[in-house]
């Protein structure tokens, strides 16, 4: 009978490096996933127990357990918060590797998938950044688990919607389009919104909410969308059909976006800009900026200095 040991061989040195956790929790306020569940098993250090169990045998593999393993996009965030130096990153891909060979592999976790309407364009082929993706004959478009790293940008480039991440952890268009909405109609002092890649810009410590008293005058809602790559054209026009007055658009420096989403986004930030000056709407209602890794301070500038133009440009009209 196969050992617990010899079923997880890519996992197995990482021993000394699963022990290292101390379990102090910096990784989590981080962790995307967590935020939108608020489950320890979805955070980086409860993935780090889960890995650890399983190579220890003290945990059973199931495919909830997979799912887990295989749920990630590779923001690094929990990296570069955590004080013990946990690569939890590599680790969870020689999980995945292990978990490959045992047959856990198809339509799992935030691994892109494509349904059967698939019309064999190629293009989400063609746009994949990390060539997780490639056409096989009889079995259409396969996805490598180990080398996709979720970043979405198959999603938004099918011309069909064939694609889609089996848990999209409220990253998915339909899921910023409703909160957008819902804050555009929420108060009449709601004027924006911005788009913040989670690579460039993350939240500070959010497992408690503002008392409603101090959020109610806020004047735009930060969504994150883990990737400027994601953004469709869709996704930026819904804003101005809830009156929004303007949208502000973040994401990582040129030479610095890992999917090379940064690029995307101008794109279709330039083409929504020239969608605005055909209906006669001021352009510069849209705007892009570059945001390093993390640096808030510069966001924010970015974010009033936007407001001010637009609260002199006032409501589109």
């Amino acid at each position: 009978m196969q050992t617990t040991k010899t079923k997880f061989e890519n996992l197995q040195k990482w021993e000394g490096m699963l022990a290292k956790c101390i379990r102090c929790g910096y990784c989590y306020e981080h962790c995307p996933m967590f935020k939108f569940t608020r489950w320890e098993s979805d955070a980086p250090r409860g993935k780090n127990i889960l890995a650890h169990g399983l190579l220890t045998g003290s945990i059973e593999l199931t495919r909830e357990i997979a799912e887990k393993s295989f749920s990630c996009f590779f923001c690094k965030r929990c990296e570069a918060a955590c004080s013990s130096g946990v690569q939890i990153t590599d680790i969870m891909l020689d999980l995945r590797r292990d978990l490959v060979e045992l047959g856990y592999k198809k339509d799992i976790g935030t691994i892109s998938t494509t349904d059967r309407s698939c019309a064999r364009c190629l293009q989400c082929v063609r746009a994949c950044p990390h060539d997780a993706r490639e056409y096989i004959d009889l079995q259409g478009i396969v996805v490598d688990p180990v080398k996709c790293k979720s970043c979405g940008i198959c999603v938004e480039v099918c011309p069909i919607e064939a694609v889609s991440i089996p848990l999209p952890f409220g990253t998915d268009t339909e899921n910023l389009d409703q909160k957008a909405a819902e804050f555009l109609n929420s108060t009449e002092s709601a004027k924006v919104i911005c788009f913040a890649c989670n690579w460039s810009y993350h939240p500070d410590i959010q497992n408690s909410k503002m008392p409603e008293s101090e959020t109610h005058d806020k004047e735009y809602e930060i969504l994150v969308n883990l990737c400027g790559g994601r953004l469709d054209k869709n996704l930026l026009l819904t804003p101005f059909l809830n009156q929004a007055w303007g949208i502000l658009v973040g994401v990582c420096p040129d030479g610095e976006c890992t999917h090379d989403g940064n690029v995307a986004a101008l794109k279709r930030v330039t083409k929504m800009k020239e969608t605005l000056e055909a209906l006669d709407i001021n352009p510069d209602r849209i705007h892009l900026v570059q945001i390093p890794r993390g640096d808030k301070q510069l966001f924010q500038a970015e974010i009033d200095t936007f407001m001010e133009k637009i609260n002199q440009l006032g409501p589109i009209r």
